[in-house]
């Protein structure tokens, strides 16, 4: 196999990549043409490991800020049902109503993306002074500070898997205190436009707003980061969610007489994955709690599918994000990942597709021989995690009931018998000494035609099904799918959706990510350097806070994949004076 250096040299776009078939798999390398992919379209796409009788129905829609919508629909504003999933339309007639504001138009409409980015802007100057907010009124802390601390009180839950917070985590004041003060606005901004010069990578770009009285307003759209700042604190949605960059303005889009010239044209591949797909394998927690022991499934999926994505298909920029309570999503921010079609976005979101089937199905995992190379990769990163976190941490398999599961995908009945009674014979038994128990009764013979071979290959099944990545396959597969921005705080936990530092994995804990209350408190509670006053540098609020280091790794992000936008650009016009000057 290439090593990652190897691979993302090698492969300089999706449509670069090719797909190894996994019969093919022994000797292929894990290089992948995207043309291989899609050539025969989304139903023909054949996924690593899937035998042909297997595709079964799509995975269901992500629960956790995201939305999936088509450009054609008219309608501004929405009121969801329960749950984070695609909304119902409502009678335009109580649009306004709905919002609670008189107005829901902005500046935006009328101001036009301006200025060719110049050559000569060094990246790292561009962040000098960012944040700075003078005209903003200071944070009045005497008014909220009693509100602050009554949040933030003992009987305040602390964890995620507590309920009853959501409407103290979301309260107005306190989130505009937030949206006012700690948001990175001007990073943000520089993310999706990149280039520190309004382009329409931003103007064309849909946001959506779910209001406090729960109404869902669409197609909202911004030339710079203080317009979209200001429409935030004016309407103070409870959070908002990014979608595609469109042909034309979304605001725009009633006036368009063509339907056709109004089309999403851009957007990051996304991913989602959900601690609640995992509740049939996870013994600590179900639904909506978590805890450190199950978080690790996340720890294992985040390591699979960015490994894989850099790896297989090149992608560089990759930024992962925590929900806010039980989840991570996946930015793949590359240009090649953002101008990508939905039919190559199906094909990586099938390619990444292991584990298929709810909670009330059999066998999950049904893989073609010899594993293809991003299997067999995924193996090696997880067989470690299985034995620690799986078999160890949540003992899948103690109580007889859950044990049978096993004895379900052994392939050899007269195996699964032995097992059967030797479990019986001892309650309580371990699921590690369970799992070692199957090598041990195969090895004495317990049946006279049992396939070493056919052994072998469930086992790796088995433990692909418990510790591969369980995605939310719809967030991966459209361009239009709206998913909820990064640093918004959620609703239910008053946790800010901060980014996830891959380098340090191991290390990240979804309880220690700071609240919207804590953080005010933070403030409240700083104070200066003892020589600091002097110094020139303004301290921004942020920086008080436990929010820095989240921050500092989302404006080293902007940075990179800016440098790289500018890089690209300015080979682009070297390429095309270079053909003006052959011409002439």
């Amino acid at each position: 196999m290439a090593s990652p250096q190897e691979n993302r040299s090698a492969t300089s776009s999706p449509s670069d990549a090719q797909m190894t078939p996994p019969s093919e798999a022994a000797s292929a390398s894990p290089e992948m043409q995207m043309e291989d992919v899609v050539a025969h379209g989304d139903d023909s796409v054949q996924r690593p490991g899937e035998t042909e009788v297997e595709k079964q129905a799509e995975t269901k829609s992500s629960q956790d800020g995201h939305l999936s919508s088509e450009p054609t629909q008219e309608k501004e504003i929405q009121q969801p049902e329960a749950g984070d999933g695609p909304q119902p339309e409502d009678d335009p007639e109580v649009d306004i109503a709905m919002s609670g504001a008189d107005e829901l138009k902005t500046d935006a409409e009328t101001l036009k993306p301006v200025k060719k980015e110049p050559s000569d802007i060094k990246l790292e100057d561009l962040f000098a002074g960012m944040d700075s907010d003078e005209d903003d009124e200071e944070f009045p802390s005497s008014r909220v500070q009693a509100k602050i601390e009554e949040f933030s009180s003992p009987e305040f839950p602390s964890s995620p898997g507590e309920v009853g917070a959501s409407h103290r985590a979301s309260d107005p004041e306190l989130m505009r205190s937030f949206y006012q003060r700690l948001f990175p606005w001007r990073y943000l901004f520089q993310w999706l436009n990149h280039s520190p010069v309004p382009t329409n990578d931003f103007a064309h770009r849909e946001f959506a707003f779910t209001l406090q009285n729960d109404a869902y307003l669409r197609y909202q759209s911004f030339t710079t980061s203080d317009l979209l700042r200001k429409d935030v604190l004016r309407l103070m949605p409870s959070r908002f969610e990014i979608g595609p960059v469109y042909t034309a303005n979304p605001r725009d889009r009633k006036t368009i007489r063509n339907s056709t010239a109004f089309q999403p044209l851009a957007k990051e591949l996304c991913f989602d994955i959900d601690l609640t797909d995992y509740d049939d394998i996870r013994t600590c927690c179900d639904q909506a709690n978590i805890c450190n022991k199950c978080w690790r499934f996340m720890t294992m999926a985040v390591k699979v599918i960015d490994t894989a994505l850099r790896e297989d298909f090149g992608f560089k920029h990759i930024m992962w994000v925590y929900s806010g309570r039980r989840g991570a999503h996946a930015w793949v921010c590359d240009k090649k990942a953002r101008s990508m079609d939905d039919q190559k976005r199906r094909a990586i979101a099938g390619y990444l597709e292991v584990v298929r089937g709810g909670a009330q199905s059999g066998k999950k995992v049904n893989l073609r021989r010899p594993l293809h190379p991003h299997l067999s990769r995924s193996l090696d990163i997880l067989k470690t995690h299985f034995q620690e976190d799986v078999l160890e941490l949540q003992d899948p398999w103690r109580n007889p009931e859950q044990a049978e599961k096993l004895l379900q995908l052994i392939p050899d009945a007269p195996l699964a018998d032995s097992l059967r009674k030797k479990w019986e014979s001892s309650p309580g038994r371990s699921s590690s000494s369970k799992w070692a128990d199957i090598d041990t009764m195969a090895k004495t013979n317990a049946s006279a035609k049992l396939d070493a071979k056919a052994l072998l290959d469930a086992k790796q099944d088995i433990v692909l099904e418990y510790t591969y990545p369980r995605l939310d396959i719809n967030v991966s597969k459209k361009l239009n799918h709206l998913l909820k921005s990064p640093f918004v705080v959620h609703p239910g936990t008053g946790r800010v959706c901060v980014p996830i530092d891959t380098r340090a994995l191991e290390e990240f804990d979804p309880f220690a990510v700071p609240t919207v209350q804590s953080l005010l408190l933070e403030i409240d509670a700083w104070k200066e350097p003892e020589g600091a006053e002097g110094k020139s540098h303004v301290v921004q609020d942020w920086e008080k806070t436990g929010l820095k280091p989240f921050i500092d790794l989302f404006r080293s992000f902007v940075i990179a994949l800016m440098k790289d936008e500018r890089d690209f650009k300015v080979k682009r016009e070297r390429e095309e004076d270079k053909e003006d000057a052959m011409e002439f």
